[in-house]
Order: C-alpha cells, then sequence, then structure tokens
C-alpha cells in the first residue's frame, strides 16, 4: 500500500507548479475528489509554498496514511530532523478541542507504532487558516512529542524556525522515516470496524514485535479446512494472557469467513455490545444494515433458544470468546429454577458447552468449534471454566481437540491427565504469549500474576524494568487520581474508572458501582458524552470491562480484597458490615475480578486506596492499609 499521495524533497516543491501538485494528489485518489477536498488541498499548497518559500533542506509529505486511526494526516514536513504533523482545517476561525485531539492523535500514534518515530521528535500543528493568534507553548514531553501547536495560516514560519534552538533526539533520513516499519496495536473498537472492512488492512493492524496474530489464525483455518475436506468434527482452542489478542483472532476468523455459517459467542454483554456497535458503524457496516454487520456477534442468553432444538444448528462453525464463562449445568439449572417459567425444577439442565457440543454433533459431516479462553479469567460463580468445555467433549466421539502445549499447564488445566480419554493434538500456534493490549509493557500480565500471588519480590523486580515505559501509581486521594488521569492523557486517548463489582464501599468517594452504566456510551462515547467514561463519573466493573481496554485507568481499590500478614483476605458486604468470603470459588472469582480491572490499560494506571474513616466502621483504615503498604512495597510510586 502506497503510504502517501505526494512525497518531495521542499525544494522540488516549492519550484513546481501548484497545479501539478494538485494533479498529482487528485490521481492518486481512489474516487473522484470532491470540489471542496480540492479546495483544500489547492489552499494547503499555496500556503506551504508561501510560508516555506526561505527554507532550504527539508521534505515534505502530503496525506500520509495512519492506519491506526484509519486516515491520513494532512502534511508531514521533515525540517532539521524535527517531524512536523500538520492538520489544516481550512477558512476555520477558531482551534476546536476535537480538531486538536485530532492532530494529537496522529502524533501519538506515529510515536508509538512507527519505528523511524519511535525516537524522533513530533510537533503536532493544528492550521486553523482563518483564526486568529493562539498561545503556545514550546514543551517537549518525554516520549519526544512536543503539546500541540495551534497557528492560522501565516504562523507556519515562525513555528519552524521557533524550534531552531532545540536539538532532535535522533537525525532523520526522510526515505527511511517515510517507508518505515508500522506496527500498530489496535483496540477492539479500531480492529471491529477494520476488519469489517478489509481483512487485508488487518494484516498491517495486529501485528507487533512479540505477537503474530496471524499465525494463529492461519493455523484455525487451516483446521477449519482440514475439517471440511475430511467431514470431521473439530474443537479448538485458543488460550493466552489477559490481552495478547484472543478475541481479535476471533474477530478476525469471523469477518475473514463471513460467506461460511459462522457465529461468534460470548457470555460478557458489554462486550458484545461495543463490538457490535463497532461492527454496524463500520464503513461495510453500514453497506450491509447495521443489523446485518452486528448479527456476526451475539451474546450467548439470545442464542442458547436454538440450541435446546433436536435439529442441526445453523452454523458450521462458532467462535465463543472467553469460553471460561460459558455456565455450567448448576448454573444452568439454578437459573432456570430462578424463573417464574421454571418448569419441572427437578430436571438437571445441560452446561453451556454440552448444548453447544451437543447442537453441533447434529452435523452431518464437519463442524468446528473454537473457544477462546483467558488464563485466570474466571470472575463469576457458575463458569464452568476450560474443564467444563473438556468434559463436555469426552461425551462426544469423532471430536478432535486442538490446543496449545501451554493448555496443560498450571493456569488452565494443570497436566496431561486434563485431556485423558480425549483425541487431541497439539499445535504451537494456538497460544498468545505476549499481551498486546499494553503495548509499552509486554510484561504486564506477568507483573499483575506476581502482585496478586503475593510474590512480592518477583513483582518488584519486573515492575523495576518497566516503570520507565508503563507508569503504575497509588494514591489515597481520588482527586488527585482524576487529575493524574486527565493530565496523562493526550489527544483522545481514553481514560476512566474501574471498580470491583463488589467495591461496596466507595460512594464516599463518588464511585457507585451498583449505578447503571450504559457500556457503548461509556466506551466508545466522545469528551462531550457525560456517559463516557471520560467525564470519571461512573466506574465499569471486571464484567464491563473484560476483553475491552482503556489507554489509562484508575483502580478504586475497596476492603472486599485486602492484604493482611502476607496474604489475600476476602469480603463481601453484606447488610451494614464486612462479611469474610470462605468458598474456594468465590474468593479466586474475586481475585480474577481484580487481575481484570489490574490489566484493562495499555499505557498506565493509578490505583486509589481509600484512607479510610475512623468514624465509620465498615471503611475503618486497618481494613486498606494493609494493600496500600503492599502496593508500595511493589515499587508502585505514591503522588502527592
Amino acid at each position: 500500500m502506497k503510504r502517501s499521495y505526494y512525497s518531495e524533497d521542499l525544494q522540488t516543491f516549492l519550484s513546481s507548479d501548484p497545479d501539478a501538485i494538485l494533479g498529482r494528489l487528485a490521481r492518486e485518489e481512489t474516487q473522484d475528489p470532491t470540489n471542496q477536498q480540492t479546495r483544500a488541498w489547492k489552499i494547503q499548497i499555496e500556503v506551504l509554498q508561501d510560508q516555506l518559500g526561505s527554507f532550504k533542506e527539508g521534505h515534505i509529505i502530503f496525506e500520509y496514511t495512519i492506519p491506526r486511526v484509519g486516515k491520513r494526516a494532512d502534511v508531514i514536513l521533515i525540517h532539521s530532523d524535527f517531524v512536523f504533523v500538520l492538520e489544516f482545517k481550512v477558512d476555520a476561525k477558531s482551534y476546536l478541542g476535537s480538531d486538536r485531539d485530532q492532530c494529537m492523535d496522529y502524533a501519538l500514534d506515529l510515536k508509538h507504532f512507527h519505528e523511524e518515530s519511535h525516537c524522533a521528535s513530533i510537533v503536532p500543528v493544528l492550521v486553523a487558516t482563518k483564526a486568529g493568534l493562539a498561545e503556545n507553548r514550546i514543551r517537549k514531553c518525554a516520549d519526544g512529542v512536543y503539546d500541540i501547536t495551534q497557528i492560522n495560516e501565516c504562523g507556519i514560519t515562525d513555528t519552524v524556525t521557533g524550534l531552531s534552538g532545540y536539538s532532535p533526539d535522533t537525525p532523520i533520513t526522510p526515505s527511511d522515516w517515510e517507508n518505515s516499519e508500522y506496527n500498530p496495536t489496535p483496540t477492539i473498537v479500531e480492529a471491529a470496524k477494520a476488519m469489517c472492512d478489509d481483512i487485508d488492512y488487518l494484516d498491517d493492524l495486529t501485528q507487533s514485535g512479540a505477537v503474530n496474530l496471524a499465525d494463529t489464525t492461519t493455523t484455525i483455518n487451516n483446521i477449519i479446512d482440514e475439517s471440511k475436506r475430511t467431514a470431521s468434527k473439530s474443537i479448538c482452542f485458543i488460550t493466552g494472557v489477559p490481552g495478547s489478542g484472543k478475541t481479535l483472532a476471533g474477530l478476525r476468523i469471523v469477518c475473514g469467513r463471513q460467506d461460511e455459517k459462522i457465529v461468534m459467542l460470548s457470555g460478557n454483554e458489554t462486550l458484545v455490545e461495543v463490538i457490535r456497535a463497532s461492527l454496524a458503524c463500520s464503513r461495510k457496516g453500514k453497506e450491509m444494515g447495521g443489523r446485518a454487520a452486528a448479527s456476526m456477534v451475539t451474546h450467548i442468553p439470545k442464542f442458547r433458544g436454538s440450541l435446546y432444538s433436536d435439529k442441526p444448528l445453523r452454523e458450521r462453525i462458532i467462535v465463543f470468546d472467553e469460553a471460561q464463562r460459558a455456565w455450567s449445568s448448576k448454573q444452568m439449572t439454578k437459573k432456570r429454577n430462578q424463573s417464574r417459567e421454571s418448569g419441572d425444577v427437578r430436571k438437571e439442565l445441560p452446561s453451556d458447552p454440552d448444548l453447544i457440543i451437543g447442537g453441533m454433533d447434529r452435523h452431518e459431516g464437519w463442524a468446528v468449534i473454537i473457544c477462546l479462553v483467558g488464563e485466570g479469567q474466571e470472575i463469576h460463580v457458575g463458569e464452568t471454566g476450560i474443564g467444563g468445555w473438556i468434559d463436555a467433549v469426552r461425551k462426544y466421539p469423532g471430536w478432535t481437540a486442538y490446543h496449545s502445549p501451554e493448555m496443560l499447564g498450571s493456569g488452565y488445566l494443570g497436566g496431561d491427565s486434563g485431556v485423558a480419554g480425549l483425541q487431541h493434538e497439539e499445535r504451537a500456534g494456538l497460544h498468545l504469549a505476549t499481551s498486546i493490549r499494553s503495548f509499552k509493557a509486554d510484561g504486564l500480565a506477568e507483573l499483575i500474576r506476581d502482585v496478586l500471588d503475593c510474590r512480592v519480590d518477583d513483582a518488584a523486580r519486573r515492575y523495576a524494568e518497566m516503570r520507565d515505559r508503563y507508569p503504575i501509581v497509588i494514591t489515597r486521594d481520588i482527586k488527585v487520581a482524576r487529575q493524574w488521569l486527565r493530565e496523562r492523557a493526550r489527544g483522545s486517548e481514553r481514560y476512566g474508572i474501574l471498580a470491583s463489582s463488589e467495591a461496596s464501599r466507595l460512594p464516599p468517594h463518588g464511585i457507585y458501582v451498583k449505578s447503571k452504566t450504559h457500556p457503548v456510551k461509556w466506551f466508545m462515547g466522545d469528551k462531550e458524552d457525560i456517559r463516557s467514561s471520560y467525564y470519571l463519573e461512573s466506574a465499569a466493573t471486571e464484567f464491563h470491562a473484560q476483553g475491552l481496554e482503556l489507554d489509562w485507568t484508575c483502580l478504586a481499590w475497596d476492603a472486599n480484597l485486602r492484604f493482611v500478614d502476607g496474604k489475600w483476605s476476602h469480603h463481601i458486604f453484606k447488610g451494614t458490615r464486612w462479611n469474610t468470603i470462605r468458598q474456594d470459588e468465590r474468593r479466586k472469582n474475586l481475585v480474577n475480578a481484580y487481575r481484570v480491572l489490574m490489566t484493562r490499560a495499555r499505557q498506565g494506571m493509578v490505583i486509589f486506596v481509600p484512607e479510610g474513616d475512623s468514624y465509620d466502621k465498615t471503611r475503618s483504615a486497618e481494613f486498606y492499609d494493609g494493600t496500600y503498604k503492599y502496593l508500595k512495597s511493589v515499587g508502585f510510586s505514591e503522588l502527592d
């Protein structure tokens, strides 16, 4: 894919006929450019030839592709080893917040994912051609991205010369920069839109330095093709650490085989709603009709009705995201018996895995089930876990299970005995070992595992290795935490407050986990939407956040999980007091809830641990102090 519409050294640009430049830009546009676009290019060319006329060296690029954002930067100017990202708003008379965010997003995306920009000095410049003068400051952040500069059409010369006294970190060769490797890590929202629109485009999106999701999806597609060829039935398990891209792999398989009878299921209602909204608002989704695009992903309760039929399922391929959250037989029976239309309460209902495998087993010929399973991700009582799928498939002769060697490890089945009596094959491509959610910290999942397993020395060592790239800070003041988020985030980077669903004593700090949160608005709403995460007024719980991510998070840590005498103490609030949790499953689910919450941030997080209140016995300081001291001992910095 060609990176830009126009790229020349500065002297060639300055000496060229504006109409010739305009013609080159128009020829690169895949569709006939609108009159508005043509006029915008013409004005940009005129302004730049006027403002840059005194400069002898440099390189200029028009319409440079920013793949993750899915747009093109208007102009890139490379001069004196600075990279200027110029976003033009022709005829604009004011500097809008949304325009500032757009320009900063381009600069940040280059810094994070464009290889030749990792060590470069990048200057985002918003050019509102008819606006008045704006106050600007020249300030370079630690990562090499400068504060945004806001200028009108007469300010470009001064902006470029104003940096003449600054020394960039790294010399830039324009040709190397323009053709640099670009390895972005998309959010679920970005990836869903891209995958629905253009599967080839995903190859650029899903590759990172440590992980190539294409290997996993190729392995799965090969198994599907082999199952079709041999008329056989297969169940595949894709395992991985939190944030490693399991959902992305599942989405890619579904979007890549839209011409087949395939559906993606999930027990995570929030994740389903957000993905469906993303698919529906994609370009192809709009062409298909929002409902048609969204139907590729379904919440499992809405799918269960078809599982009770004696007929084969319509689908030949089922992708089950967060398969560990499938309901057990006990949970299915319990929920049925709680219903007003419970019928025969004596009959035990089959589990979700039993129903799905049974429905697919009724097909003549081939069928494939793909289970996406996270390590330590069971967060709700009644979830069957990976063992429930293994137990279910044992009941149906003729099925072959495909899994990674890692699935036999302690985080999943705990040894070869877990697949005893099962026809199975190992495939290395079915495990995703590295988190790509936190692209600044490859070892985040391992760090959080050490923190929650009370291995303080290991946790401290891991954090010391990543603290410069991925900050984790702690505070006793929620106002300080909110301010830290606002100061850290740039452009449209998303931030929000997270808390455990059982964090019952946070209301004094303005955090109400029992309040209804609109998940799509919370994860996708803009800065003007009071329902969005940006407002820091509503918190998302582990049930909202599992499988999704933000750039920066505040984790509000309540007294339901306390560090006492070198280990965790597990509690639930009932009535007017905290009660100790005795059941092993509920203890594990509580720790896993915090595991989910601690692995949602892509770039860094602040952990808020209340100080407690001597006048409130439900918020005693002793409930919180041990946790705060423990987190501090790991090396997490205290905020003033």
